[in-house]
């Protein structure tokens, strides 16, 4: 599943990159599919070509998935519950990484029956594979995209205002849509902080008042904290609102 997601991601990129060196050399790539009787790069040379695009993965991943939203959401239940490394962060973003697959999975899916799988078979040429291909992904961007943000990378790159939001470039969609992610994943956040904020103020003025200062308030809080979090089930409070407000 993760090589396919893979793919999946790389195939716009190798699509953009393979029409705009076609517009200013008559050989491209031929070494895709499709693109078989034109002169071939070397093969070192589209090693590297793949190595580069493959770095890419993590920043797509991180910006164009829903994986932005989670990882602040759990970053800020984690700071809330006052547990410091636990969980740690690797468990945070692999639990983020997979749950950003599957709510991913039907969009990549139809990335791929709508982009690479006619450019595979000779169909269409990569540049209308590209459209294709990405139009699936611009569809699930637009459904969380502020207007508001639209607007302003509009404005930015002094863009012609589109008929339909799905006529914008992915240049325009992408920062808009991060922009849009940041602002939900702090709202969560700042709605999670708020009940174990108040155990926190409700055991430092206890504390206060009787007297103990010998040991620091969120220490006496933090086993509150985690056992008010346990009995609500909090886990599966909080995964299952973060999947279900991307469907």
């Amino acid at each position: 599943m993760l090589t396919r997601g893979v793919t999946l991601w790389l195939v716009p990129l190798l699509c953009a990159w393979n029409s705009q060196a076609a517009a200013k050399n008559p050989n491209p790539l031929s070494s895709l599919p499709g693109l078989a009787g034109q002169n071939a790069l070397g093969l070192p040379l589209e090693i590297v070509i793949l190595l580069t695009l493959l770095t890419l993965v993590p920043a797509i991943i991180a910006s164009m998935t829903p994986f932005l939203r989670i990882t602040i959401v759990l970053h800020f239940l984690r700071q809330a519950l006052g547990t410091q490394t636990t969980p740690s962060n690797q468990v945070l973003l692999g639990l983020a990484l997979f749950l950003s697959l599957l709510i991913m999975q039907p969009v990549m899916n139809e990335m791929y029956e709508k982009g690479w799988e006619p450019f595979n078979k000779g169909e269409t040429g990569p540049e209308q594979a590209f459209v294709q291909g990405t139009q699936p992904l611009k569809t699930f961007l637009l459904r969380f995209v502020r207007e508001k943000e639209l607007q302003l990378f509009i404005e930015v790159t002094h863009a012609s205002q589109p008929k339909r939001p799905a006529d914008l470039d992915l240049r325009i969609i992408v920062p808009a849509y991060i922009l849009s992610e940041l602002k939900a994943g702090f709202q969560i956040g700042a709605v999670l902080f708020l009940p174990f904020l108040i155990i926190d103020v409700v055991v430092a003025s206890v504390t206060l008042a009787i007297g103990m200062v010998q040991l620091p308030p969120v220490m006496i809080s933090a086993p509150f904290k985690i056992l008010l979090f346990v009995l609500v089930d909090g886990w599966n409070l909080v995964v299952g609102s973060l999947v279900k407000s991307f469907y």
